[in-house]
């Protein structure tokens, strides 16, 4: 007969003290929780932490993860655990990967989310390999995601709890890295969960406070560290309306989002304006009425595909999208153009829709996550 192995609970045909796991540990309680309850288990945890910037600035900063401080906190838990803990220096790819993009689209006039190209440049790419050199059977993070097995195999869905969905921060998480990758605390209902086994295996991180900031940005202010790294990236120019009319002037494109209210400087208006676009070339920030912000066809590519079919096996796909973090999803229609490029076309008009953020697809019902792609200007 067959051999019918038995699973264990990170879904592997071995026993858990024969299953390597290397936890991408970041300091925090969530990543934390999930090396203890594994390291409980039995199973052969390995703490690896990234360095990703010079964490020796930012030590007296709070909310910012992988700073120095979290790198002592990770090594702690590890310590109260028994699982050895690695601390790799990632500085300089970091920042070619990450930082250097995250300058360059605010100079470009987008509104760029570092957080998930770390992930997929970064943590779900470089670290993946590490742990595979290791001799790792899978990697496992704190993540507020589901892998769940699919007819066609793994598949990614949104968290148990709703406020702590990390999917959109995902989506580009591909195939051959769900295979490899184990999200242990997707299925809890609550944070207060995760807080509750924290405190059960007496970790000295059960209280602390979930990061806030990108972390490379620990003050929140973007503009000071565009600057820092791009000389010259504030210089002034005009604020202009939809015909082009000078009404005031600005210090710098970089200290603009799309759909920006407050601190315009213009005053004496009949009505609210907001920024409606931002031409980096002619140095402009164009403002408008509301009624401007309405965006109905989104341009996206570099598109992750998970679903089963081929993403141009169809013409069109009726799926829901998410454009920001905090919005929810909302029902669209997505026309492939190619397998990397495609035309989303909102049923109900969005408002403050820019380039650089990205646009993640869902199931019109359930919990599965089909991937997404990146806003862009699209072709002139």
């Amino acid at each position: 007969m067959p051999y019918d192995p038995i699973l264990n609970s990170l879904g592997l045909p071995k026993p858990a003290a024969e299953t390597r796991v290397v936890v991408a540990m970041s300091g925090g309680v969530d990543s934390s929780v999930v090396a203890a309850e594994l390291a409980r288990e039995g199973y052969d945890v390995v703490g690896v932490t990234l360095q990703l910037y010079d964490h020796g600035a930012a030590l007296a900063k709070k909310g910012a993860c992988c700073a120095g401080r979290d790198i002592h906190d990770a090594r702690r838990v590890a310590e109260e655990m028994g699982f050895p803990h690695y601390v790799l220096d990632y500085e300089s790819h970091f920042r070619e990967s990450v930082i250097d993009e995250f300058a360059d689209a605010y100079l470009a006039g987008a509104t760029p989310v570092p957080c998930i190209r770390c992930n997929e440049r970064v943590k779900f790419r470089d670290l993946l390999e590490t742990a595979r050199d290791l001799g790792a059977d899978c990697m496992a993070t704190g993540h507020y995601i589901q892998r769940k097995m699919g007819p066609a195999g793994p598949e990614l869905h949104r968290a148990a709890d709703p406020v702590r969905d990390q999917s959109y921060f995902l989506f580009s998480t591909t195939r051959e890295q769900l295979e490899y990758l184990r999200f242990p605390l997707g299925h809890l209902e609550t944070k207060a969960e995760t807080r509750a086994l924290a405190a059960r295996h007496g970790l000295s991180v059960a209280d602390k406070p979930d990061s806030q900031d990108i972390c490379f940005v620990p003050d929140g202010n973007y503009a000071r560290v565009i600057e820092k790294l791009r000389p010259g990236a504030a210089d002034p120019g005009d604020i202009v309306d939809l015909e082009g009319h000078v009404l005031g002037q600005h210090h710098g494109v970089i200290h603009y989002t799309i759909g920006q209210r407050k601190g315009l400087g213009i005053g004496g208006l009949s009505e609210p304006l907001y920024v409606v676009r931002l031409d980096p070339e002619s140095r402009c920030v164009v403002v408008g009425p509301k009624a401007a912000l309405a965006t109905r066809r989104v341009p996206i590519r570099e598109i992750n595909w998970l679903g089963d079919a081929a993403f141009t096996s169809r013409t069109e796909w009726e799926l829901e999208v998410k454009l920001r973090s905090t919005r929810p999803p909302a029902p669209a229609v997505i026309r492939p153009i190619s397998e990397q490029e495609a035309e989303v076309e909102l049923l109900n008009p969005e408002e403050g829709v820019s380039p650089g953020q990205a646009c993640v697809f869902y199931a019109p019902e359930g919990t599965r996550v089909f991937g997404g792609g990146w806003i862009w200007k699209g072709r002139r």
